[in-house]
This record gives structure tokens, C-alpha cells and sequence, in this order.
């Protein structure tokens, strides 16, 4: 078993007004076969959580702690986190011109494995995930999310994600901009790489809806940078019909 361990941590943006606090003493522990939904109104810095995990260069950890089995993620630099099994699933994939489908997924995963997989078997497995994405396979020939549609790219997210097997997966918003059909592939593509590879999930969104196919262990509400209340999937269901109101119209302090 794999454990992501974050601990009372504080991370910074720099912005037009200067220096930016966004993540404000946050507590957060995602094992391997657990999935984790983080919900929050916008702004609560769900995102910041992700791309801080990542390593994103754009935001500074001033305080704190994240280790992956013990091992300090903040020392490492971004591949190593790859390396180490955390995954990204970004919000906005990005395009890649001159990069195809194929020689991307081929160099990640000689990168992560430390050898190049074997050309037939890992040919089988491209196309036995694209096939259960439900991507045409002349997908693996473009160059990487060019012209690619918003269900086209997360689908190619979770092609990543079943083929590169990480330990930690964290999915900033995957569920946004997808019909109801992409939702359920994308979805289908995650609790297959569940299944399949013990994974651990932290699931970022604003709504419920993509916690109709993926059943979250745990639910967390993140209001102002911190964790201000947990529970099971009931949770999910009150923040549907509640909303934040009562965490955002409140002036006591947040207790995490």
C-alpha cells in the first residue's frame, strides 16, 4: 500500500497585488485503493492543491509537508514525482505540436519504467485501452490533443492514466466540459485503472454528478484553502442540495 501524506500545508501565488496566500494549513491523507473527492466553491484553491502536488513552478510551498511512502515530494522535481507514481490529470490538457499520440505515451512510459516496454505487448495494450476509451485509433497517430475536442483530451487523460499505472492519481476537474456519454467513458476509465492497479484517487470537482460513476470513499470540503468538514458520499449529496452557503456565510474561524 502507497500513502500520499500532506501536512499543514501552505502554499502562495504571486498575483497583480503581490504575494497570495491560497492554501492555508491543509491536512490530507489518499492510500492506494481509496478515492477521495475534494468539492469547494471556486476559488477555494482545489486546483492549487493539484497543480502543488504536481509541482507546478508557479506556486511556492512556504510551510508544510507532502510525502509519497515516507519519501519527500517537495524535494523531488516534477519527473521524479511522475517517477514516484503521483499522476496529473489536468484540468486544460495542453496541446503538444509535432508530438504524436504514440511516441508520448512511449516516452512517458519509458521514462516511469526506467525501460522501454516491449513494442507487442505494449502495441496490445494501447489499443486495448483506446478501445475501451472508446478512441478511434487513428487517435494514436495525431500529434497530442491538437485539434482534439474537450472529451477527446480528458479521454486521452485517462488513456495516460490506465497505461502509465500510478500509484496516486489526482484529477483537477476531469469531469468538466464532458457530456453525460463522455462522462460515463472517462469515468469507466478510472474505475477500471482502480481495479486493475490498486490505484488511489483524489478526485477534484464542483459537482456531483461525476460521483455518480465514481463512488467516493471520502468526501472533503475545502473552503478558503483548508479541509472544513468531512464525510462519506452522504456528503456529496447534502453539498448538492445545500451548497456552500453555510461555510461562506460564516465569520467564525475555519477548523480544518
Amino acid at each position: 500500500m502507497s500513502v500520499l501524506e500532506i501536512r499543514d500545508l501552505h502554499v502562495t501565488v504571486e498575483t497583480e497585488e503581490g504575494t497570495t496566500p491560497i492554501l492555508n494549513g491543509l491536512d490530507l491523507t489518499v492510500r492506494t485503493g481509496e478515492t477521495h473527492a475534494i468539492m469547494g466553491p471556486n476559488g477555494s484553491g482545489k486546483s492549487t492543491l493539484a497543480y502543488t502536488i504536481a509541482g507546478h513552478p508557479k506556486y511556492t510551498v512556504t510551510s508544510g509537508t507532502i510525502t509519497l511512502d515516507g519519501e519527500d515530494v517537495l524535494a523531488m522535481t516534477v519527473d521524479e514525482r511522475a517517477r514516484a507514481g503521483l499522476f496529473l490529470a489536468m484540468q486544460y490538457p495542453v496541446e503538444i505540436p509535432g508530438v504524436t499520440v504514440t511516441n508520448f505515451l512511449r516516452t512517458a512510459k519509458t521514462a516511469i519504467d526506467g525501460e522501454a516496454p516491449a513494442i507487442r505487448t505494449w502495441t496490445k495494450d494501447v489499443k486495448a485501452a483506446m478501445k475501451n476509451l472508446r478512441m478511434d485509433p487513428k487517435f494514436a497517430q495525431r500529434n497530442v490533443n491538437e485539434g482534439f475536442s474537450g472529451g477527446e483530451k480528458k479521454r486521452h487523460e485517462i488513456l495516460q492514466l490506465e497505461l502509465l499505472k500510478p500509484k496516486i492519481a489526482v484529477l483537477d476537474e476531469t469531469d468538466s466540459g464532458l457530456d453525460v456519454d463522455a462522462l460515463k467513458i472517462v469515468s469507466e476509465g478510472v474505475n477500471r485503472a482502480k481495479a486493475e492497479n490498486d490505484l488511489g484517487v483524489l478526485l477534484i470537482t464542483h459537482y456531483t454528478r461525476i460521483l455518480r460513476y465514481i463512488s467516493p470513499d471520502f468526501v472533503h470540503v475545502m473552503v478558503k484553502g483548508k479541509i472544513v468538514e468531512e464525510g462519506g458520499p452522504e456528503l456529496a449529496d447534502q453539498l448538492e442540495n445545500e451548497g456552500y452557503d453555510r461555510f461562506l456565510d460564516s465569520d467564525a474561524p475555519i477548523e480544518a
